[in-house]
């Protein structure tokens, strides 16, 4: 993917109260050289566990770690003391929203600058990657650094799928659908085009559900519509995210219920989709396992598949039809009872799921006869950061 030969980058998706970070070796061919799960940072009992290519346990140990930058600290701590680290050439970071980007960028002060005024769109990631990238700067100021912007994907969607029905000056001043999981979706489209590059440049829906939960319109290898609006909150029922949510039943909850907007956001995006509905979890698996026991999880499945359901048809619609569906996400790729119920009765969409294969995860797993392709791909968010990262430094260019 890169004409960088031998370029050693280290990734860094920095969550509220996580951390990972991955070691790549980059060239004719890309090799993981490592992995990093931090895990509870900023809370007591923080963990922090390291895994080889092969999956090997390095590391795994239990420290707390107040902040970001005590996580990344603790982690290079290590690093710097072993083969892994040596010739690092840069550090790509995954910026959750990078407000008009539309590529990747080398980091700047003024970049910096810019993503400092994107802080109020997205007090709950931007400020734990800003800290991550001054770490960095600090730590190894001949290090050079790249965002990656989960926005980008969708920055050329057209205006129309962008605005909200609100007076124009709102879109002027950035309050429009940015849409997110954009990482993941450019990396399905690379791979698709390794498998089948007739099908990736016509009609595709890619399907991302995991505990964050989107779905994307695609066509001739460009986001046409995606689910995720102004914040990752908006679309498809997700773990702990309410997805779509009538306003007016926000400034019920505010103006009648006496909420304060900080704890509304609390509801939406930590206490509601599949654990608000189930009342007891936000893992799929554990729900599809208490289904037939637990009305109320049996609730939260069949929500969660309705609204996906719905938003496949509509974006079928957006496209004029469709040439490829893919699952991707933890959910996606895992949970094969999930895709037989999205797929379920769209049979009138060309959509026609073998369930063999479907129960094999295989990587095809539509009939025969079906008109439509569907596919399951894993995605690889760390990899395409170290991809954007090597074409970016360059070397020094």
């Amino acid at each position: 993917m890169t004409d960088f030969q031998g370029s050693r980058v280290l990734t860094i998706n920095s969550g509220s109260s996580s951390l990972k970070a991955a070691s790549y070796e980059m060239g004719e061919k890309e090799a993981l050289i490592l992995a990093v799960e931090i895990d509870r940072v900023g809370i007591s009992g923080s963990r922090m566990r390291i895994t080889d290519a092969h999956g090997t346990t390095s590391l795994d140990q239990k420290s707390d770690l107040p902040d970001h930058s005590a996580a990344l600290q603790a982690f290079f701590t290590w690093f710097e003391q072993h083969d892994s680290y040596q010739g690092l050439d840069g550090v790509g970071h995954r910026i959750v929203h990078g407000g008009h980007h539309r590529e990747p960028q080398l980091i700047t002060p003024d970049l910096m600058t810019a993503l400092e005024e994107l802080v109020p769109i997205d007090p709950d990631h931007l400020p734990q990657a800003i800290s991550g990238i001054r770490f960095v700067s600090r730590s190894y100021p001949a290090l050079q650094q790249v965002a990656c912007f989960d926005t980008a994907f969708h920055r050329q969607m057209p205006r129309v799928a962008q605005m909200y029905a609100l007076p124009g000056h709102f879109y002027d001043e950035g309050l429009l659908r940015y849409g997110f999981h954009g990482l993941s979706y450019e990396y399905i489209m690379q791979e698709l085009c390794t498998l089948d590059r007739g099908l990736v440049n016509g009609r595709v829906i890619v399907a991302h559900l995991g505990n964050g939960a989107s779905m994307a319109a695609i066509q001739g290898g460009k986001s046409i519509d995606t689910t995720m609006g102004f914040t990752p909150t908006e679309g498809l029922v997700m773990g702990t995210r309410s997805g779509d949510i009538d306003p007016g039943a926000l400034l019920f909850l505010i103006e009648e219920r006496r909420m304060t907007p900080q704890a509304v956001n609390r509801l939406i995006n930590k206490k509601s989709g599949l654990l608000g509905v189930s009342g007891t979890s936000e893992d799929m698996q554990d729900l599809l396992e208490r289904e037939s026991t637990d009305p109320r999880a049996a609730e939260a499945v069949q929500l969660f598949c309705y609204r996906a359901k719905k938003y496949l048809g509509a974006y079928a619609a957006v496209l004029g039809g469709l040439d490829i569906l893919v699952f991707t996400g933890g959910i996606g790729e895992h949970a094969a009872p999930i895709r037989e119920r999205v797929c379920s009765g769209l049979e009138f969409l060309g959509i026609k799921i073998d369930a063999g294969r479907n129960r094999a995860n295989a990587p095809v797993i539509s009939s025969d006869d079906s008109r439509v392709a569907v596919r399951v791909v894993k995605t690889d968010e760390d990899l395409m950061i170290a991809r954007h990262t090597v074409k970016l430094i360059g070397r020094g260019g």
